[in-house]
Protein backbone atom coordinates (compact mmCIF):
# COMPACT_ATOMS: atom_id res chain seq x y z
CA UNK A 1 0.00 0.00 0.00
CA UNK A 2 2.69 2.90 0.67
CA UNK A 3 4.79 1.62 -2.31
CA UNK A 4 1.46 2.19 -4.52
CA UNK A 5 0.93 5.74 -2.65
CA UNK A 6 4.93 6.60 -3.36
CA UNK A 7 4.07 5.19 -7.51
CA UNK A 8 1.41 7.61 -7.02
CA UNK A 9 2.74 10.60 -5.84
CA UNK A 10 5.94 10.37 -8.25
CA UNK A 11 3.43 10.10 -11.30
CA UNK A 12 3.07 13.14 -13.52
CA UNK A 13 -1.01 14.98 -13.38
CA UNK A 14 -2.81 13.67 -16.22
CA UNK A 15 -2.64 15.46 -19.55
CA UNK A 16 -4.22 18.63 -18.93
CA UNK A 17 -7.43 19.92 -21.55
CA UNK A 18 -5.24 23.57 -22.92
CA UNK A 19 -1.66 21.69 -22.90
CA UNK A 20 -3.33 19.32 -25.71
CA UNK A 21 -5.15 22.18 -27.20
CA UNK A 22 -1.65 24.59 -27.02
CA UNK A 23 0.15 21.52 -28.79
CA UNK A 24 -2.67 21.18 -31.53
CA UNK A 25 -2.52 24.88 -32.54
CA UNK A 26 1.25 24.72 -32.63
CA UNK A 27 1.67 21.79 -34.70
CA UNK A 28 -0.76 22.88 -37.20
CA UNK A 29 0.66 26.37 -36.87
CA UNK A 30 4.17 24.93 -38.27
CA UNK A 31 2.56 22.28 -40.85
CA UNK A 32 -0.09 25.07 -42.27
CA UNK A 33 -0.69 22.82 -45.48
CA UNK A 34 -2.57 20.29 -43.16
CA UNK A 35 -5.41 22.66 -43.49
CA UNK A 36 -5.64 21.99 -47.23
CA UNK A 37 -8.54 19.41 -47.27
CA UNK A 38 -10.95 20.74 -45.23
CA UNK A 39 -10.38 24.25 -47.15
CA UNK A 40 -10.72 22.46 -50.44
CA UNK A 41 -13.66 20.55 -49.69
CA UNK A 42 -15.35 23.76 -48.67
CA UNK A 43 -14.58 25.65 -51.64
CA UNK A 44 -15.48 22.86 -53.59
CA UNK A 45 -18.96 23.11 -52.12
CA UNK A 46 -19.23 26.85 -51.96
CA UNK A 47 -17.68 27.57 -55.91
CA UNK A 48 -18.40 24.04 -57.30
CA UNK A 49 -21.75 22.87 -58.66
CA UNK A 50 -24.68 21.99 -56.48
CA UNK A 51 -26.20 18.37 -56.78
CA UNK A 52 -29.94 18.35 -56.15
CA UNK A 53 -32.49 16.29 -55.34
CA UNK A 54 -35.12 18.68 -54.38
CA UNK A 55 -37.00 17.80 -57.34
CA UNK A 56 -36.89 13.79 -56.83
CA UNK A 57 -37.58 13.68 -53.48
CA UNK A 58 -40.25 16.93 -52.39
CA UNK A 59 -43.38 15.36 -53.55
CA UNK A 60 -42.65 12.63 -51.24
CA UNK A 61 -41.66 14.68 -48.13
CA UNK A 62 -45.01 16.52 -49.41
CA UNK A 63 -46.89 13.82 -49.33
CA UNK A 64 -45.68 12.98 -46.37
CA UNK A 65 -46.47 16.09 -44.51
CA UNK A 66 -50.28 16.63 -45.68
CA UNK A 67 -50.28 12.87 -44.08
CA UNK A 68 -48.95 14.19 -40.97
CA UNK A 69 -51.27 17.14 -40.89
CA UNK A 70 -54.32 15.04 -40.25
CA UNK A 71 -52.94 13.92 -36.53
CA UNK A 72 -51.60 17.41 -35.89
CA UNK A 73 -53.60 19.87 -33.01
CA UNK A 74 -54.66 23.17 -33.97
CA UNK A 75 -52.40 24.60 -30.99
CA UNK A 76 -49.25 22.99 -32.59
CA UNK A 77 -50.01 23.97 -36.11
CA UNK A 78 -47.87 26.72 -36.23
CA UNK A 79 -45.04 24.77 -35.15
CA UNK A 80 -45.55 22.29 -37.49
CA UNK A 81 -45.74 24.42 -40.57
CA UNK A 82 -42.64 25.77 -39.28
CA UNK A 83 -41.22 22.54 -39.30
CA UNK A 84 -42.28 21.88 -43.05
CA UNK A 85 -41.05 24.99 -44.33
CA UNK A 86 -37.72 24.69 -42.92
CA UNK A 87 -37.24 21.26 -44.20
CA UNK A 88 -38.54 22.25 -47.37
CA UNK A 89 -36.08 24.50 -47.26
CA UNK A 90 -32.68 22.35 -46.24
CA UNK A 91 -33.98 19.85 -49.05
CA UNK A 92 -34.29 23.07 -51.70
CA UNK A 93 -30.85 24.33 -50.81
CA UNK A 94 -29.33 20.34 -50.06
CA UNK A 95 -26.13 19.49 -51.88
CA UNK A 96 -25.41 15.84 -52.54
CA UNK A 97 -21.52 16.17 -52.72
CA UNK A 98 -21.65 17.45 -48.96
CA UNK A 99 -22.06 13.75 -48.49
CA UNK A 100 -18.41 14.05 -49.18
CA UNK A 101 -17.72 15.82 -45.55
CA UNK A 102 -17.93 14.35 -42.04
CA UNK A 103 -21.13 16.20 -41.03
CA UNK A 104 -20.43 15.01 -37.66
CA UNK A 105 -22.27 11.71 -38.62
CA UNK A 106 -18.95 9.20 -38.85
CA UNK A 107 -15.87 9.10 -36.54
CA UNK A 108 -13.60 9.72 -39.54
CA UNK A 109 -13.83 12.48 -42.30
CA UNK A 110 -12.95 15.82 -43.18
CA UNK A 111 -15.28 18.53 -42.10
CA UNK A 112 -16.41 21.47 -43.78
CA UNK A 113 -18.87 24.36 -42.89
CA UNK A 114 -20.63 24.49 -46.21
CA UNK A 115 -22.05 21.18 -45.86
CA UNK A 116 -23.32 22.53 -42.51
CA UNK A 117 -24.75 25.97 -44.10
CA UNK A 118 -24.98 24.76 -47.48
CA UNK A 119 -24.72 27.97 -49.40
CA UNK A 120 -26.58 28.54 -52.55
CA UNK A 121 -25.17 31.85 -53.44
CA UNK A 122 -21.37 32.69 -53.79
CA UNK A 123 -19.36 35.77 -55.70
CA UNK A 124 -19.66 34.69 -58.81
CA UNK A 125 -23.47 34.53 -58.53
CA UNK A 126 -26.01 31.56 -58.14
CA UNK A 127 -24.53 28.22 -57.85
CA UNK A 128 -24.54 26.07 -60.69
CA UNK A 129 -27.21 23.27 -60.53
CA UNK A 130 -27.13 20.12 -61.49
CA UNK A 131 -31.16 18.22 -60.95
CA UNK A 132 -30.38 14.90 -60.07
CA UNK A 133 -33.79 13.34 -61.43
CA UNK A 134 -33.61 9.34 -61.19
CA UNK A 135 -33.64 7.86 -57.79
CA UNK A 136 -31.00 5.16 -58.55
CA UNK A 137 -29.14 7.92 -59.87
CA UNK A 138 -29.04 9.74 -56.42
CA UNK A 139 -28.61 6.51 -54.64
CA UNK A 140 -25.85 5.54 -56.58
CA UNK A 141 -23.80 8.82 -55.81
CA UNK A 142 -24.13 8.72 -52.52
CA UNK A 143 -23.14 5.07 -52.15
CA UNK A 144 -20.15 6.35 -54.00
CA UNK A 145 -19.27 9.53 -52.34
CA UNK A 146 -19.92 8.64 -48.52
CA UNK A 147 -17.11 5.75 -48.67
CA UNK A 148 -14.58 8.32 -50.93
CA UNK A 149 -15.70 11.05 -47.81
CA UNK A 150 -14.22 7.91 -45.63
CA UNK A 151 -11.27 7.52 -47.84
CA UNK A 152 -10.23 11.27 -47.89
CA UNK A 153 -10.74 11.39 -43.90
CA UNK A 154 -8.59 8.58 -43.76
CA UNK A 155 -6.03 10.18 -45.53
CA UNK A 156 -6.48 13.41 -43.75
CA UNK A 157 -6.62 12.12 -39.95
CA UNK A 158 -3.44 10.22 -41.20
CA UNK A 159 -1.38 13.54 -41.92
CA UNK A 160 -2.56 14.93 -38.91
CA UNK A 161 -1.42 12.34 -36.61
CA UNK A 162 1.80 11.53 -38.62
CA UNK A 163 2.98 15.07 -38.55
CA UNK A 164 2.42 15.15 -34.20
CA UNK A 165 3.76 11.38 -34.38
CA UNK A 166 6.74 12.10 -37.12
CA UNK A 167 6.89 9.89 -40.04
CA UNK A 168 9.22 7.36 -38.21
CA UNK A 169 7.26 6.90 -35.54
CA UNK A 170 3.69 6.69 -37.12
CA UNK A 171 2.61 3.38 -36.68
CA UNK A 172 0.24 2.67 -39.60
CA UNK A 173 0.94 3.55 -43.49
CA UNK A 174 -1.75 5.25 -45.39
CA UNK A 175 -3.20 2.32 -47.03
CA UNK A 176 -3.68 0.47 -43.82
CA UNK A 177 -5.15 3.84 -42.32
CA UNK A 178 -7.64 4.13 -45.38
CA UNK A 179 -8.27 0.00 -44.70
CA UNK A 180 -9.10 0.50 -41.30
CA UNK A 181 -10.84 4.08 -41.41
CA UNK A 182 -13.56 2.37 -43.61
CA UNK A 183 -13.94 -0.63 -41.79
CA UNK A 184 -14.49 1.89 -38.95
CA UNK A 185 -17.44 3.78 -40.32
CA UNK A 186 -19.08 0.78 -41.59
CA UNK A 187 -19.14 -0.23 -38.11
CA UNK A 188 -20.44 3.14 -37.12
CA UNK A 189 -22.96 3.16 -40.04
CA UNK A 190 -24.06 -0.56 -38.43
CA UNK A 191 -24.50 0.82 -35.06
CA UNK A 192 -26.33 4.13 -36.56
CA UNK A 193 -28.98 1.55 -37.87
CA UNK A 194 -29.52 -0.74 -34.51
CA UNK A 195 -30.26 2.59 -32.71
CA UNK A 196 -31.59 5.21 -34.65
CA UNK A 197 -34.01 3.15 -36.51
CA UNK A 198 -36.14 2.40 -33.34
CA UNK A 199 -35.22 5.57 -31.86
CA UNK A 200 -37.04 7.26 -35.01
CA UNK A 201 -39.73 4.87 -34.51
CA UNK A 202 -40.37 6.04 -30.84
CA UNK A 203 -39.97 9.65 -31.74
CA UNK A 204 -42.58 9.43 -34.89
CA UNK A 205 -44.92 7.65 -32.19
CA UNK A 206 -44.63 10.22 -29.63
CA UNK A 207 -45.15 13.17 -32.53
CA UNK A 208 -48.68 11.32 -33.68
CA UNK A 209 -49.27 11.53 -30.25
CA UNK A 210 -48.62 14.87 -28.75
CA UNK A 211 -45.73 17.10 -30.30
CA UNK A 212 -45.13 18.55 -26.92
CA UNK A 213 -44.22 14.98 -25.69
CA UNK A 214 -42.05 14.31 -28.76
CA UNK A 215 -39.71 17.22 -27.95
CA UNK A 216 -39.38 16.29 -24.73
CA UNK A 217 -38.51 12.53 -25.40
CA UNK A 218 -36.01 14.19 -28.39
CA UNK A 219 -34.59 16.20 -25.50
CA UNK A 220 -34.02 13.26 -23.20
CA UNK A 221 -32.58 11.09 -26.16
CA UNK A 222 -30.21 14.35 -27.21
CA UNK A 223 -28.56 13.67 -23.58
CA UNK A 224 -28.60 10.40 -23.72
CA UNK A 225 -26.56 10.08 -27.04
CA UNK A 226 -23.77 12.94 -25.41
CA UNK A 227 -23.53 10.53 -22.43
CA UNK A 228 -23.52 7.65 -25.05
CA UNK A 229 -20.62 9.43 -27.86
CA UNK A 230 -18.42 10.06 -24.68
CA UNK A 231 -16.77 6.88 -24.67
CA UNK A 232 -16.91 6.56 -28.25
CA UNK A 233 -15.36 9.84 -28.82
CA UNK A 234 -11.51 8.17 -29.54
CA UNK A 235 -12.73 5.47 -31.53
CA UNK A 236 -10.41 6.91 -34.54
CA UNK A 237 -7.36 7.55 -32.40
CA UNK A 238 -6.08 4.08 -31.65
CA UNK A 239 -5.88 3.61 -35.35
CA UNK A 240 -3.64 6.62 -36.30
CA UNK A 241 -1.75 6.85 -33.20
CA UNK A 242 -1.43 2.82 -31.94
CA UNK A 243 -2.02 1.63 -35.41
CA UNK A 244 -4.84 -0.84 -33.92
CA UNK A 245 -7.51 -2.40 -35.99
CA UNK A 246 -10.99 -0.91 -36.07
CA UNK A 247 -12.57 -3.10 -33.35
CA UNK A 248 -9.17 -2.90 -30.47
CA UNK A 249 -9.55 0.90 -31.60
CA UNK A 250 -12.97 1.03 -30.28
CA UNK A 251 -12.04 -0.77 -27.10
CA UNK A 252 -9.17 1.08 -26.12
CA UNK A 253 -11.58 4.50 -26.57
CA UNK A 254 -14.03 2.98 -24.05
CA UNK A 255 -10.84 1.83 -21.77
CA UNK A 256 -9.08 4.84 -21.72
CA UNK A 257 -12.74 6.54 -21.01
CA UNK A 258 -13.61 4.72 -18.30
CA UNK A 259 -10.65 5.13 -16.54
CA UNK A 260 -10.21 8.79 -16.85
CA UNK A 261 -13.70 10.41 -17.52
CA UNK A 262 -13.77 13.11 -15.55
CA UNK A 263 -10.84 14.97 -17.54
CA UNK A 264 -11.28 13.31 -20.98
CA UNK A 265 -14.95 14.09 -20.54
CA UNK A 266 -13.85 17.86 -19.71
CA UNK A 267 -11.96 17.45 -22.71
CA UNK A 268 -14.63 16.36 -25.22
CA UNK A 269 -16.84 18.89 -24.21
CA UNK A 270 -14.31 21.27 -24.65
CA UNK A 271 -14.05 20.50 -28.25
CA UNK A 272 -17.77 20.26 -28.93
CA UNK A 273 -18.25 24.36 -27.42
CA UNK A 274 -15.34 25.13 -29.10
CA UNK A 275 -16.39 23.79 -32.23
CA UNK A 276 -19.97 25.06 -32.48
CA UNK A 277 -19.33 28.14 -30.96
CA UNK A 278 -16.53 29.19 -33.76
CA UNK A 279 -18.63 27.45 -36.39
CA UNK A 280 -21.02 30.49 -35.28
CA UNK A 281 -18.65 32.52 -35.54
CA UNK A 282 -17.06 30.99 -39.22
CA UNK A 283 -20.33 31.12 -40.77
CA UNK A 284 -20.96 34.88 -39.99
CA UNK A 285 -20.08 36.08 -43.55
CA UNK A 286 -22.81 35.32 -46.33
CA UNK A 287 -21.76 32.74 -48.65
CA UNK A 288 -22.58 36.03 -51.40
CA UNK A 289 -19.29 37.71 -50.31
CA UNK A 290 -15.75 37.24 -50.64
CA UNK A 291 -15.38 37.26 -46.62
CA UNK A 292 -17.05 33.78 -46.44
CA UNK A 293 -13.51 33.01 -47.66
CA UNK A 294 -11.69 33.71 -44.09
CA UNK A 295 -14.74 32.55 -42.90
CA UNK A 296 -13.80 28.85 -44.58
CA UNK A 297 -9.99 29.16 -43.93
CA UNK A 298 -10.51 29.98 -39.95
CA UNK A 299 -12.70 26.88 -39.68
CA UNK A 300 -10.39 24.19 -41.86
CA UNK A 301 -7.23 25.86 -39.24
CA UNK A 302 -9.42 25.34 -36.41
CA UNK A 303 -11.03 22.22 -36.85
CA UNK A 304 -7.50 20.81 -37.68
CA UNK A 305 -6.13 21.95 -34.58
CA UNK A 306 -8.89 20.84 -32.41
CA UNK A 307 -8.23 17.10 -34.10
CA UNK A 308 -4.47 17.76 -33.81
CA UNK A 309 -5.05 18.36 -30.15
CA UNK A 310 -7.38 14.79 -29.94
CA UNK A 311 -4.24 13.22 -31.57
CA UNK A 312 -1.61 14.70 -29.21
CA UNK A 313 -4.23 14.19 -25.69
CA UNK A 314 -5.46 10.43 -26.44
CA UNK A 315 -1.04 9.72 -26.96
CA UNK A 316 -0.80 11.65 -23.89
CA UNK A 317 -3.64 10.26 -21.49
CA UNK A 318 -2.41 6.06 -23.04
CA UNK A 319 1.14 6.72 -22.26
CA UNK A 320 0.04 8.22 -18.65
CA UNK A 321 -2.55 5.48 -18.00
CA UNK A 322 0.49 2.85 -19.41
CA UNK A 323 2.39 4.39 -16.42
CA UNK A 324 0.01 4.04 -13.63
CA UNK A 325 -0.76 0.68 -14.30
CA UNK A 326 2.67 -0.13 -15.17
Amino acid sequence: MVMNMQKLETLPPPPGVLDSLRAGFEVVSNRIMLILMPLGLDLLLWLGPRLSVDGLLSPYFRLAFEQARRTVAEADMERFIQAQSLLAGWLRDFNLLSLLSKSQLFPIGVWSLSAQTLPVKNPLGLSDVVTVSSFWIALGLAFALVPLGWVIGGVYYRLVAGSILGGDEARIGFLRAVVQSVILSLLWLAGMGAVGVPLFMVIGLFMAISPAMANIVLFILLLFSFWLIVPLFFTPHGIFVRGQNAFLSILSSVRMMRFSLPTSGMFVLSVFLLSYGLDLLWSAPGGESWLALVGFAGHAFMTTVLLAASFVYYRNMTDWMKKMHG
